[in-house]
């Protein structure tokens, strides 16, 4: 019984490493499988960028810069 148990759990760990190399290796981006925004009625895509990618990528740029801007003027204060 035990031994099953040991087994069974094994396995289990054994495919979800595989399925997380299979991601590494893959270099893809994860995507939803249940429609994504057009299932929540938002065709055009979401509300920052319109669905514009050059707009995400930049906002994500600027939200990261102010990240780093307050996390290294929190770390002057020390």
């Amino acid at each position: 019984m035990l031994l099953t148990i040991i087994a069974a759990v094994l396995f289990i760990g054994l495919l979800f490493a595989g399925m997380a190399v299979g991601v590494i290796f893959a270099n893809k981006p994860i995507k939803g499988s249940c429609g994504g925004l057009a299932t929540l009625g938002m065709k055009e895509g979401c509300e920052i960028c319109g669905g514009d990618r050059s707009q995400c990528e930049e906002n994500t740029r600027k939200v990261n810069g102010e990240k780093a801007a307050a996390l290294s003027k929190d770390a002057m204060k020390v």
